[in-house]
């Protein structure tokens, strides 16, 4: 498949592969990201999808859909969802075919299956439907591929999203239950709770059914239950059962919550009010330790991708804006940024730097986040040079993977190339070295004056931030 699709002859090039792979991580085949921006696909965005399609290279097309689906790479789902409903529905037999086949892959819980069928509907260009042979095999096969736990888990934590509901689908597709355990939940969504306990009462059922009979009977306890007491017991007795049942959702690192998320939460908390200000509450001291020590102890989680690292902060103006979209200060959130990957990059280099000056700091593992802001905020000058990472690093013959530069300043308002200092770079050490500039507080605006896969622009910061720097220093993107 890579010699497939992998067409450039220099590692730099924007090549439809490359293009393909940001457009399905983060719904654009530019190099600018905007973080908590929602993602609007269309074919005019997907220019490298739809040429690699014309090109015959549409299976390939679907397996790099489905690997980064899985892999947990995205930023949001949408764009693998909408390219897998194109590919549906391209001309070709073979590319249909492997994208009905995905479906059960790709498409790993209610929302996304929704939000794949009504790709589907927006993209048809005739009056005949959507309901072929082969998309209601492919549902069918979403519903009878799952244990009859995890669909009952899946089907009552969201029951219509889209336009769309699970009742639609099993009426449209047709759907019969392969099992005992699926026609029961199937049951439950056609007729709900009250058909199902009559009918199942007096019955003598296997113990998978029973299970998923208990714990939709919980489900539904609670929707009516007003004794927060019970609702408590119930909460904990069904998480136990979760527990035993669902393992490998639990052991999931995508349940393993993220530290900069736990951060962004604790400092909302703290402030008291929305975003908005138009939610307050009264904070409550014990909650903010366990946050404050969920913190700490979910940077464990983290998972290097063992690449040689310069994270440079810009401190030539004051760190004391607001991030968009969070209560956290641009120093705070730098702080929080150089930790991340400090602690979990063994080759990691934190600078700071401004106008003519450049100081390696110390971030070492215990540091607290405020030892850290602290190490961090220098004295500012009156003007940046953001290629001061890449010559210090070039002049010292350090060959580094990936350059982070944390700014508060506009992208568009230095005066050198960063790029430039980035070829140079690459030049000397031989190594494809790769440039993130993060705008912690500026709107979008191309850094490279034509494509090139090593550089990447990111506007604001949020948790998809910090998964495309990953992808990056991987080179899937």
């Amino acid at each position: 498949m890579e010699k497939n699709l992998n067409m450039k002859t220099h590692p730099w090039e924007m090549d439809e592969k490359a293009r393909l792979c940001r457009f399905l991580c983060f719904g654009s085949e530019g190099d600018i990201y905007t973080s908590r921006e929602e993602v609007q696909v269309s074919r005019e965005s997907a220019e490298a999808l739809l040429a690699l399609l014309e090109d015959g290279r549409g299976t390939d097309v679907v397996e790099v859909i489905a690997k980064y689906s899985q892999d947990g790479r995205v930023v949001s789902m949408g764009p693998c969802l909408f390219a897998l409903a194109v590919c549906s529905q391209h001309s070709d037999l073979k590319t249909r075919q492997a994208a009905f086949k995905a479906v059960k892959e790709v498409c790993q819980d209610p929302v996304c299956l929704f939000t794949f069928i009504k790709y589907k509907k927006e993209l048809k260009d005739t009056e005949s439907g959507i309901w072929g042979r082969a998309l209601r095999k492919a549902v069918s096969n979403w519903y009878n591929g799952q244990n009859a736990m995890n669909l009952a888990v899946s089907v009552s934590k969201c029951k219509q999203q889209n336009g769309w509901s699970h009742q639609d689908l099993l009426k449209l597709a047709h759907v019969k239950p392969a099992n005992d355990g699926v026609a029961l939940v199937c049951k439950y969504i056609m007729k709900g709770w009250n058909e199902v306990k009559t009918e199942y009462a007096d019955k003598e059922n296997p113990e998978e059914v029973l299970k998923v009979l208990s714990y939709l009977e919980v489900v539904e306890k609670v929707k009516h239950c007003n004794d927060e007491t019970e609702v408590i017991t119930m909460i904990e007795e069904h998480l136990l059962e979760r527990e035993q049942l669902l393992t490998d959702h639990l052991k999931s690192k995508n349940a393993r919550i993220h530290p900069f998320s736990i951060l962004v939460a604790l400092e909302n908390y703290k402030k008291g009010q929305g975003y908005q200000g138009k939610t307050k509450w009264e904070t409550d001291s014990n909650i903010i330790h366990a946050m404050d020590s969920a913190f700490y102890k979910s940077f464990k989680y983290l998972e290097p991708v063992d690449k040689n690292f310069v994270i440079a902060v810009d401190i030539s103006t004051s760190l004391s804006s607001i991030v968009p979209g969070t209560s956290l200060s641009t120093a705070v959130a730098a702080a929080a940024i150089t930790m991340v990957f400090a602690s979990t990059e063994a080759n990691t280099q934190v600078l700071a730097y401004s106008g003519g000056s450049l100081l390696p700091c110390t971030v070492a593992a215990g540091m607290t986040l405020e030892q850290v802001t602290a190490e961090l905020v220098q004295t500012p000058s009156e003007n940046t040079d953001c290629t001061l990472p890449m010559t210090w690093a070039t002049e010292n013959e350090k060959a580094v993977d990936v350059f982070i530069i944390l700014t508060n300043n506009p992208i568009w308002a230095f005066s050198a190339s960063p790029v430039e200092a980035l070829k140079k770079h690459r030049q000397r050490m031989g190594t494809f070295s790769k440039f993130v500039i993060c705008g912690l507080t500026s709107i979008g605006h191309a850094v490279a004056d034509k494509p090139d896969r090593g550089v990447l622009s990111i506007c604001g910061f949020d948790l998809g931030a910090i998964t495309l720097i990953q992808n990056m220093a991987l080179g899937l993107i």
